[in-house]
């Protein structure tokens, strides 16, 4: 069941952090969300606001939280977020209540001191993955993306037969997730042009896909599945995911067991979980499916997650080349996406994950796969914009792209708008093309 706003959402609020209050800011204290910083050798978790971060641990010393929201700033002590996300909703509510009553513009002066001795400048400080990451799986939930894809190979035929049944993943890999401005490099794999045999040597189509992702909160027991009225409690909060793919290294190795190689080497994770609750008053209906379409199996059917499963979320992609950091060019907006044009909810996708019994633990990270638009500009990855390199991007300055080159930088941001309530963003997802290792 989705929660109607609370005062935490109230559009009227200010923060005596006055960067808090800069229109056009990802971090007003309406979002509040929660990453891991790193002070010294060891990583802490915060909490962003404006161009500062709230150090939960040094507050929570100072006496600042009392009661459910001192048990969850019990939980941060660590150098991850898994020990918060496993505590619940009821936790989670309480320490960003009291986190936003500390820094609103009417709190107390002994709180302000107190509480301004706990705030780090982001400027100093890199940001970490915000949890141990057991897990990671990658859908495949835009209907667009898979059509576009499959219109590339199957022009007769684009969706094969299950795609409006069941939600399509593959399981990634942990171990090679990397923070936002993580450099990433290119990939060697086998490749195979028509007529010739395979080779071995770096990715010449290296590609990127823009997404959303979800860390789990609880989790379930193994044999247990997670029914879709029941899932919200499962769901910490979202991130960015850019999910790097190797296209050529993907053609030659997908069939007949899908992808491998050409995603695992890298996948960058943006550093702040926006939680649930501060996404409350942008929640949608679930994408409107075309009549002929079927309807979703019982399981995958709720009717609080039709009302409300859908988040407004928009998605811009930025490129940056070597060239124009020379030169000093801003980054160039490729496209622009939507959230809410996702075939399959956030909740079906976890529902499904857990169907078989398949257990979710604290801090595993489920995402969406490419999220992209009806329209040509709103396409989430290279392989669609440049229509598998044949109709190159144009940049400013006058470069062009059909894939990645070295060099080049790629930043996702997500914002969420809706009248009535205050703008809150993500950050940035970033990353830069590293030449392959010789």
């Amino acid at each position: 069941m989705i929660r109607e706003p609370d005062e935490t959402h109230d559009v009227s609020l200010r923060c005596w952090v006055e960067s808090a209050n800069e229109p056009g800011g990802d971090f007003p204290i309406q979002n509040l969300p929660f990453g891991i910083f790193q002070a010294g050798s060891r990583g802490r978790v915060g909490i962003a606001i404006g161009d500062r971060i709230l150090d939960v641990a040094a507050a929570h010393a100072a006496g600042m939280f009392r009661g459910d929201s001192a048990l969850a700033a019990d939980a941060c002590g660590g150098a991850t977020l898994n020990a918060l996300m496993a505590l619940g909703v009821p936790a989670w509510r309480a320490l960003r209540l009291d986190a936003s009553r500390l820094l609103r513009s009417t709190a107390t002066a002994d709180a302000r001191q107190a509480v301004e001795r706990a705030l780090v400048p982001m400027a100093d400080v890199a940001m970490l993955l915000p949890a141990d990451v057991g897990d990671y799986t990658d859908y495949y939930a835009s209907v667009h993306h898979a059509t576009n894809v499959g219109s590339m190979f199957r022009p007769d035929n684009p969706l094969l037969p299950n795609y409006k049944y069941v939600p399509i993943g593959y399981h990634g890999r942990a171990s090679s997730l990397v923070p936002s401005g993580a450099a990433v490099r290119r990939p060697h794999g086998q490749t195979k042009e028509e007529g010739s045999p395979p080779v071995f040597g770096p990715s010449r189509r290296l590609d990127y896909e823009c997404e959303v992702g979800v860390f789990i909160g609880p989790g379930n027991a193994l044999g247990d599945a997670i029914p879709l009225a029941d899932v919200a409690p499962h769901l910490f909060g979202l991130c960015l995911v850019n999910d790097w793919s190797a296209r050529d290294i993907q053609t030659w190795e997908y069939q007949p067991l899908g992808p491998f190689l050409a995603k695992n080497f890298a996948t960058t994770v943006s550093p702040w979980i926006v939680t649930m609750e501060a996404l409350v008053p942008y929640r949608l209906p679930a994408y409107q499916r075309p009549a002929e379409d079927p309807a979703p199996l019982p399981y995958l059917y709720d009717h609080a997650d039709q009302e409300s499963g859908g988040i407004g979320i928009t998605l811009d992609v930025f490129l940056r080349t070597a060239h124009m950091r020379h030169a000093n060019v801003a980054p160039h907006r490729v496209s622009r996406a939507h959230f809410a044009d996702m075939y399959w909810t956030i909740g079906q996708m976890v529902t499904h994950h857990a169907s078989n019994g398949c257990n979710l633990r604290s801090g595993d990270l489920v995402a969406s796969g490419t999220v992209s638009g009806p329209e040509p500009d709103a396409r989430g990855c290279l392989l669609e914009l440049a229509w598998r390199g044949t109709q190159p991007v144009a940049l400013a300055g006058g470069e062009t792209r059909a894939f990645l080159h070295d060099g080049d930088e790629v930043i996702l941001r997500g914002h969420c708008a809706r009248d009535g309530f205050a703008r809150i963003g993500f950050g940035d997802c970033a990353g830069t093309v590293l030449p392959a290792a010789t």
